[in-house]
Formats: C-alpha cells, sequence, structure tokens
C-alpha cells in the first residue's frame, strides 16, 4: 500500500505564489509516475502536471509556464510550483502516484486564487 500527504495549499491574490508538496510512502516501485490533477466544484478532475521518476514531464495547457513539476527520488516527494495563479486555477489539488497496476490517490488540498 501506497499513502500520499499533501501539503501547500491556502489562499493567495491573483498573480501570487504556492507551492504544493506531496510525500509518498509504502511500497513503492522505483519507476513511477507522480503528479497533480485538481478538480473544481461541479467540473472534472484535471490533469494538472506529470513527472516520471526518470524526469519526463508533461503539463497542461492551462498551466505552461506558469506551474513547475519537479521531484525528489530520495524523498519520494513531488512538489508542484505554481506561479501566477489565476482565479481560474482556484480548485483541489490531488497528488498522484503511478505504479505498475495501481493508482493512488491523496485526499487533497485547497488552493483558492482571489481576484
Amino acid at each position: 500500500q501506497v499513502q500520499l500527504v499533501e501539503s501547500g495549499g491556502g489562499l493567495v491574490q491573483a498573480g501570487g505564489s504556492l507551492r504544493l508538496s506531496c510525500a509518498a510512502s509504502g511500497r513503492i516501485f522505483s519507476m513511477n509516475v507522480m503528479g497533480w490533477y485538481r478538480q473544481a466544484p461541479g467540473k472534472q478532475r484535471e490533469l494538472v502536471a506529470l513527472v516520471s521518476s526518470g524526469g519526463m514531464t508533461n503539463y497542461a495547457d492551462s498551466v505552461k509556464g506558469r506551474f513547475t513539476i519537479s521531484r525528489d527520488n530520495t524523498k519520494n516527494t513531488v512538489y508542484l510550483q505554481m506561479n501566477s495563479l489565476k482565479p481560474e486555477d482556484t480548485s483541489v489539488y490531488y497528488c498522484t502516484l503511478r505504479g505498475p497496476g495501481n493508482t493512488y490517490w491523496g485526499q487533497g488540498t485547497q488552493v483558492s486564487v482571489s481576484s
């Protein structure tokens, strides 16, 4: 089993920055993909950014140039640096880890951006 613990959400004004962290523990295969999805009220969960254990990244078009995903494999931790935040970035952000045959989710952390 794998546990994911997120931190770093909060309330920020438009144009501000936040940094999310997600620490994984448990039985983690060395080859995996970690990342972030988000879900706003009344909307489907959507991809924000992913990073593989080898460092390959994938971003949603809506966050390219503003968000940066990174990871520390020695700590099994993934980060999401969010700059130039917009009100439409307001969502619950979920950490995810994909291993062979399994996908795990964190409990979610609220990010709210005021205009």
